[in-house]
């Protein structure tokens, strides 16, 4: 039965170093969809004007009076799963328990993301979307993580000589300029996924920039820009405000 296991798809994320990295992104997207299904159960009774205590059954969490967010719970977890692999490094099965514990308690801090970015109470706000946004990018840079071996790609060999090593080097830097590209373009989640992906950055870097980035208002002119307004009017906000809503509950719109 053990070697079914290892020759298996399970043995193959064992085998390249993986195993980790799917725990902890099953754990992220599980906990994240709980997460979001209670707080919308608690939100509906708030809007029929109830107090969900006194129906019973799910309900915000007071200590002292303090209205404790969920994203606490979320750091205390990355923190006591980043403190124990730091310190013990612990092998199977227990690094995979650090991985679970990690992946839930990023779920849960990024999904009240925007919360700490503002500091306030926006989790049901316009600014809650960003919420999302930071989920959607957490999310993705996970699936990244789990199916590249490497960032920056295979080390050269080393009887490749100066050649193969300028190249190598060359390469990185080029595809770090594009990452770099794709921030200065207002494109944040397309950088940091092109970190991993070159690809994605090289997209991202050639396309036209956000037309309120540092990019877009130092080297478009009026034209380009009229160009960059159109490809993220109205209608890319609605199509991204659709998703946001679809994975996170309505958000009323900005007044």
């Amino acid at each position: 039965m053990e070697r079914v296991i290892r020759v298996g798809w399970y043995g193959d994320l064992v085998d390249t170093g993986r195993a980790q990295a799917a725990w902890m992104l099953l754990a992220f997207f599980v906990t994240f969809t709980v997460t979001r299904a209670i707080t919308r159960r608690i939100r509906a009774k708030h809007r029929r004007n109830a107090r969900p205590e006194d129906e019973g059954g799910l309900s915000d969490l007071y200590i002292g009076g303090i209205h404790i967010h969920h994203q606490v719970w979320g750091i205390l977890m990355v923190m006591l799963a980043g403190l124990l692999q730091f310190r013990y490094a612990p092998g199977t099965p227990w690094a995979e328990v650090l991985a679970v514990t990690f992946g839930a308690g990023a779920a849960l801090t990024l999904d009240e993301f925007a919360l700490w970015l503002h500091l306030d109470d926006v989790y049901w706000g316009p600014e809650g979307r960003k919420s999302i946004d930071a989920i959607l990018l957490g999310g993705a840079l996970g699936v990244v993580l789990l199916t590249q071996a490497s960032p920056i790609g295979a080390e050269p060999e080393r009887t490749g000589g100066a050649l193969s090593n300028w190249t190598y080097f060359g390469g990185i830097a080029f595809h770090l300029v594009m990452a770099l590209l794709c921030f200065l373009k207002g494109k944040p989640a397309t950088g940091l996924i092109g970190i991993v992906v070159p690809v994605v950055a090289l997209i991202g870097a050639v396309r036209l920039a956000k037309p309120t980035s540092p990019w877009a208002l130092r080297r478009y002119g009026q034209r380009k820009r009229e160009r960059a307004d159109t490809r993220f009017g109205p209608a890319y906000t609605t199509r991204r405000n659709r998703l946001r809503d679809l994975l996170g509950g309505h958000f009323p719109s900005a007044e």
